[in-house]
């Protein structure tokens, strides 16, 4: 017997879609005097409101044009475009774990984009 619940399915998100979310759970909570928003809610909200810079639309055009580029898969481009890495060290942060190393050419091009929407 395991304890582990299965997962159904899983779904990247931006921060800003994140945000936009959150802000509907937060008014259905808030029509209801009964439901308190609980703790790990109220940090979700607040981490959001604090990073969240790009508007829905935005995020969604950042991350298709960041998948446009070679190297950067479906995951990394939401990564990406949730920390919004300002230089060469950061995104390499960013691909750290990956098996392959990006040039500065491969770098440079992903930040470029990252200064369109930042």
């Amino acid at each position: 017997m395991t304890i582990f619940k299965e997962k159904l399915e899983e779904e990247y998100l931006t921060l800003a879609e994140a945000k936009d979310i959150l802000e509907d759970i937060e008014r259905e909570r808030a029509l209801d005097e009964d439901r308190e928003m609980r703790y790990e809610l109220t940090r979700a909200v607040e981490h959001v409101n604090r990073f969240a810079v790009l508007d829905v639309e935005e995020s969604e055009e950042f991350v298709a044009e960041l998948q446009d580029l070679e190297k950067v898969d479906e995951a990394t481009a939401y990564k990406i475009a949730n920390l919004l890495p300002q230089d060469r060290d950061e995104l390499r942060a960013v691909f750290a774990q990956e098996r392959y190393s990006l040039s500065g050419e491969e770098l440079d091009d992903i930040l470029n984009v990252v200064a369109k929407y930042a």
